[in-house]
């Protein structure tokens, strides 16, 4: 079946708290934002109605303020994903790669304060993280086309629809590689990102059989939880548009949708995360990257030859770190 140890795992979440914690806090200060957002809206909206009247009457007014209310805080988001991936995604990924390594952490909140200058370290100001988390993401789409998709799963013949609907879900269990590569990279203590970013990345599609597979057993996990929490969050959504102006209950889904991705994004995602490093870390052990893939992804991405490009642009083509100099 899968490779990763549940138990461990779940140790690495409850040793990295405060991490949980934050990430709670942020992601469900989140849905507050998309709550009041739609109240706010819908109430503006309500009362516009009554103004302006036209054919829908305020409870349409109501519908249409409430969905502009969901699409500012989502461009408010947008302009805030650099700040979340710096202080939340990576100083998380910072603790838990100390621990898979066996290193001590600070207790309580000082994980935060030990984990934002792990990552500054690493990588100094916020935008070259978040272009070298980018640049890995784009590179990682083409890893399952190269592996040649599910048919070296599956060889059975005319199953093409069922293997075009398993290749899909291969490409979203990718969804957390550039995060592996992340720790990766934090894990050499590199000083040389997009270099160790670009090995990472040529490590993972040379194993890509081993990684592809645990990732699916993940991300169908991941994802049979969150429709449960969606199942859950349905009826207190529900309550809580009831008590807003206009017609908003059939919205209910919306927030329940909103509702289960904090909890995805709080208490889901940090277990696959944990569990896919340590997949990684113990099967690239005593590997180099295989020149012969390193040449196959510069071919079919063009991510993967900026990566190339910025790590011979911004260190002089100097090799990066390897697990064995790390």
């Amino acid at each position: 079946m899968w490779d990763f140890d549940i138990g461990r795992t779940l140790g690495i979440m409850a040793k990295t708290w405060p991490f949980i914690a934050l990430r709670l806090v942020v992601y469900f200060t989140i849905t507050l934002a998309y709550v009041l957002a739609t109240g706010v809206g819908a109430g503006i909206g309500f009362g516009a109605g009554h103004i302006f009247g036209g054919d829908d009457g305020p409870a349409g007014f109501a519908v249409f303020g409430g969905l502009g209310g969901i699409i500012i805080v989502s461009v408010v988001l947008y302009w805030l994903r650099e700040y979340i991936l710096y202080m939340v995604k990576a100083g998380h990924i910072a603790v838990m790669v100390e621990l898979i390594e066996g290193r001590e952490l600070p207790e309580g909140n000082g994980q935060i304060a030990h984990a934002r200058a792990v990552v500054t370290e690493r990588f100094g100001e916020t935008n070259v993280l978040f272009v070298v988390d980018q640049l890995v993401k784009g590179a990682v789409k083409v890893i399952t086309g190269l592996l040649g998709g599910v048919a070296r799963f599956l060889p059975i013949p005319g199953l093409q629809g069922l293997v075009g609907f398993i290749n899909t879900v291969i490409r979203l269990s990718l969804t957390y590689v550039d995060e592996v590569i992340l720790g990766y990279n934090i894990r050499l203590r590199s000083d040389q990102p997009f270099d160790t970013a670009r090995q990472g990345v040529v490590l993972y599609a040379q194993n890509g059989m081993v990684m592809v597979k645990n990732a699916v057993w993940l991300a169908v996990i991941m994802w049979v939880l969150a429709f449960a929490v969606f199942l859950v969050m349905l009826a207190p959504a529900a309550a809580v548009l009831y008590v807003m102006p206009g017609q908003l209950a059939g919205w209910s889904f919306v927030l329940a949708i909103v509702f289960a991705w904090a909890i995805k994004a709080a208490l889901i995602e940090p277990f696959v995360i944990a569990a896919l490093m340590q997949v990684y870390f113990r099967v690239i052990e005593g590997q180099i990257p295989d020149p012969e893939w390193d040449a196959r992804l510069a071919g079919a991405s063009r991510h993967f030859r900026e990566l190339k490009d910025k790590a011979v642009g911004a260190f002089g083509g100097r090799p990066a770190a390897t697990p064995e100099s790390a």
